[in-house]
């Protein structure tokens, strides 16, 4: 089991930056890839940005490259997500989340995930 739990969510407004953090707990995280996905109101849960377990290969959506950036720390069990320029519609739960999986894009390829943490984005 790997417990996850995300901070740093918040209000800003548009063109501000937040910075997520998730500390992880259990399992050895340096085994594990690990991604964000964000889910607003009345939408599906969509991927974010992904980080293979050595923190050697990133990915994103498109909506967020450029903008978002993926990191961990696998000496402190954490993940990060930092997020600049950011925009209304990147208004959202967001959720970090574990896989066993070498590199994972897509929700069902994470078995263990956090809370979420709102973040608002006021335009």
């Amino acid at each position: 089991q790997v417990q996850l739990v995300e901070s740093g969510g918040g209000l800003v407004q548009a063109g501000g930056s937040l910075r997520l953090s998730c500390a992880a707990s259990g399992r050895t995280f340096s085994n594990y890839a690990m991604g964000w996905f964000r889910q607003a109101p009345g939408k599906e849960r969509e991927f974010v940005a992904a980080i293979k377990w050595s923190g050697s290969m990133t990915h994103y959506a498109d909506s967020v490259k450029g903008r978002f950036t993926i990191s961990r720390d696998n000496t402190k069990n954490m993940l990060y997500l930092q997020m600049n320029s950011l925009k209304p519609e990147d208004t959202a739960v967001y959720y970090c989340a574990a896989s066993s999986m070498w590199v994972a894009l897509t929700t069902t390829e994470y078995a263990y995930w956090g809370q979420g943490t709102q973040v608002t984005v006021s335009s």
